[in-house]
């Protein structure tokens, strides 16, 4: 093989023919991997399904499995994730695989809404807009998390998702932290409720798998350690 072709397997061993494709594919410099895919869908195999958008890393919808590892492919140069001169691709982790490299957000988004991951408000467009303090510790808190974009790279990532069904997952529970440090939202007991179930955040093993690959350099495992101390808070005082 040329040192200018790449070796590139497309891992569809989650889809119903449970196949494994293999595609020589010119190198280039400053490749993506979404480079990659693209190249092998519009020139060897246009039955391939992905999926992307902004290819800037703005909308994450282009998070694939790459050697193993969630990333999103267009902001992974692929020099940077060879081995040899090989790379495998394939749909993210946990989540069911709609076709190829294409997976079902549903499960995903279904977790974030049963978290209480919605604000909780009780103005209207009548009431005055409330001012918040910036410097408060609440909105500090509050401001570390909400550049999450669902990518579900830390879903993917994780081990407990892939052990427990039932988890609400990383990204979900960063959510509901940010919630109950926003000074504007008024659903904590909702919150606190929804994160303490059986699915909830005292499920999560701490390994970290969450933080270490979120592309936005989040910290979702600080942020359910969070709410594990305020779960904990909220159930001894129910029981004086």
């Amino acid at each position: 093989m040329s040192p200018k072709t790449l070796k590139v397997t497309i891992d569809r061993g989650r889809c119903a023919d449970g196949a494994q494709t293999v595609f020589d594919v010119p190198a280039y410099e400053n490749q993506t991997v979404l480079d990659v895919v693209s190249w092998v869908q519009q020139n060897a195999d246009p039955t391939l399904s992905y999926r992307f958008a902004c290819r800037v890393g703005m909308c994450g919808s282009c998070a694939m499995m790459v050697n193993g590892v969630p990333r999103w492919t267009c902001r992974t140069h692929i020099s940077k994730v060879l081995a040899g001169n090989e790379v495998t691709i394939g749909p993210l982790r946990n989540l069911p695989v709609i076709k190829d490299l294409a997976v079902d957000m549903d499960p995903f988004f279904d977790k974030w809404v049963a978290a209480e991951g919605v604000h909780h408000g009780e103005l209207t467009r009548n009431d005055p807009i409330a001012a918040v303090n910036e410097t408060s510790e609440g909105r500090t808190t509050a401001n570390a998390g909400i550049e999450c974009i669902n990518c579900s790279v830390c879903y993917a990532a994780c081990d407990t998702v892939a052990g427990n069904s039932d988890y609400l997952g990383p990204a979900a529970l960063q959510r509901a932290w940010t919630l109950l440090n926003d000074a504007k939202d008024e659903g904590r007991l909702a919150i606190l409720d929804a994160v303490s179930g059986s699915g909830g955040c005292h499920n999560c093993h701490s390994m970290g798998s969450c933080t270490l690959y979120c592309p936005n350099e989040l910290d979702p495992m600080s942020a359910i350690a969070g709410l594990k101390r305020e779960t904990a808070k909220s159930f001894f005082r129910k029981g004086r």
